[in-house]
């Protein structure tokens, strides 16, 4: 009896008549089987890749998997007929932007001060974000790769990787938890404690028009992932006829979201989140000059992927922000930094 099997291919553009097998290859070890896919699926939605994960039509060594499933030596892919439609053109990235301005950078890392109002890389309506701008304008070019990501209306630290060995140790560490990483938010309400854990579990959803959104909800809830910020208070004080507080979050988990949703379901929303905010509080701050949401990337404390020293990255708030702050608040915020 002959049994025939399909060859293991390298990864490339799947075909729109059959299924393929990939071998992963060394350089992809340890990487999330989202991330692999949407890397050598060019062209493909990147809503597409992540229902035929959800539908199990993706194969992790023969088996079903997550998005999140990290890849290991020796593993193959197997991904199912996929047919691409064909563009006369990919999205041009444009020769001028908004300023992008480099904290930090060697021959390993760039550190870049992202702004409110961009998405770090395209996808989902999103022709392109930062990664897509840096490898077009900046010399390391198509090397570059994200290390975390965060929300389009958040600003600040963002780190990228010019090396595949960086990249992976970097993300190595921020799976570990032993990254340190400070937000500064301006949220509703007063916040009653100086500091305060929140322990929540959070579940990805879609709204009926097809945006993700993500819910707290109980612990055993299946699909649920557990999440930690740790909540401290800058101030407390009144913006017109809101009470307000400032606040800083070191997050021990990096979860879609995740700051958003523990402080909306504290009580204290984020002000300018148009998605789990209220809506009458942030108009009335729209009309004092606030057109984003107030959450900032401030701090990212990392052991190099090279020396294994630690470094420290620090984005200062933008004007935007600091201009809705009194003085005692900025004062405080920048002794927070130093202390």
């Amino acid at each position: 009896m002959i049994i025939r099997t399909k060859p293991v291919l390298v990864p490339g553009q799947a075909s729109a008549t059959e299924a393929q097998t990939w071998a992963v290859p060394s350089d992809a070890q340890g990487q999330r089987l989202d991330n692999f896919l949407l890397r050598h699926l060019k062209g493909v939605p990147k809503t597409h890749v992540y229902r035929i994960i959800r539908s199990g039509e993706v194969r992790l060594n023969g088996a079903r998997a997550q998005a999140q499933s990290r890849l290991g030596g020796g593993d193959t892919v197997r991904v199912p007929p996929i047919r691409v439609a064909q563009r006369d053109a990919p999205a041009a990235v444009p020769h001028q932007g908004p300023e992008l301005p480099v904290l930090f950078e060697d021959a390993s890392l760039l550190v870049v001060d992202k702004p409110a109002g961009w998405a770090v890389h395209g996808g989902s309506g999103v022709q392109w974000g930062v990664l897509e701008w840096l490898r077009q304008h900046h010399e390391a070019g198509q090397a570059l790769e994200l290390v975390h990501r965060l929300d389009r209306e958040t600003s600040g630290v963002l780190v990228l990787a010019k090396k595949r060995q960086a990249l992976q140790r970097l993300q190595a560490a921020f799976r570990a938890r032993s990254v340190q990483k400070r937000y500064v938010a301006l949220s509703h309400g007063h916040w009653p404690r100086a500091q305060q854990v929140v322990d929540v579990a959070l579940l990805k959803t879609h709204s009926a028009d097809g945006q993700r959104v993500v819910r707290a909800v109980g612990p055993e809830t299946e699909g649920a992932q557990r999440s930690i910020s740790v909540v401290s208070r800058i101030k407390n004080f009144t913006l017109r006829e809101d009470k307000v507080c400032l606040l800083g979050v070191n997050i021990k988990t990096g979860r879609t979201h995740q700051i958003r949703v523990h402080l909306a379901h504290a009580g204290h929303p984020i002000a300018g989140d148009d998605r789990y905010g209220l809506k009458g509080f942030n108009q009335r701050l729209e009309a004092m000059g606030l057109r984003r949401m107030f959450l900032h990337a401030q701090q990212l404390t990392v052991v190099h992927p090279s020396h294994d020293t630690a470094i420290d990255l620090f984005s200062p708030l933008p004007k935007e922000l600091l201009s809705l702050l009194p003085e005692t608040a900025q004062s405080l915020l920048i002794d927070g930094v130093k202390n």
